[in-house]
């Protein structure tokens, strides 16, 4: 997917982060879902995802553990992850973080005008 308002952050093998030049919005395609986030709405989903407790997961031997249940309410998101996908989605998370973090201080130190 390719559109000229689009630019892709960041991908891996489950999925890929997209940011819209006119909305200023991530667009993060995991596992054939798509949701739509705001910038800070992003950076509390990607807070939620990290605050899973793998350890527990991998650990407990109840079936209640198998699952993780993820909800973004402002997006009207609700999915049901294994831990394989919370591992591959917490990468795409925590790719994007990086390099919106990145972009950012590269317009701090070199100027808007260096990076068009």
């Amino acid at each position: 997917m390719e559109y000229p308002a689009f630019h892709e952050l960041y991908q891996n093998s489950k999925g890929s982060t997209w940011q819209c030049d006119l909305t200023n919005k991530i667009h993060v395609h995991f596992n054939g879902m798509i949701a739509t986030f705001k910038i800070h709405d992003f950076l509390a989903f990607r807070r939620k995802v990290s605050s899973i407790d793998i350890h527990q997961m991998i650990f407990n031997l109840s079936d209640d553990f198998d699952y993780e249940l993820l909800e973004a309410p402002q997006v009207q998101l609700s999915w049901q992850l294994t831990l394989c996908e919370i591992v591959q989605l917490r990468d795409l998370l925590d790719g994007t973080k990086f390099v919106l973090s990145l972009n950012s201080m590269l317009y701090e130190v070199l100027g808007e005008g260096a990076l068009a």
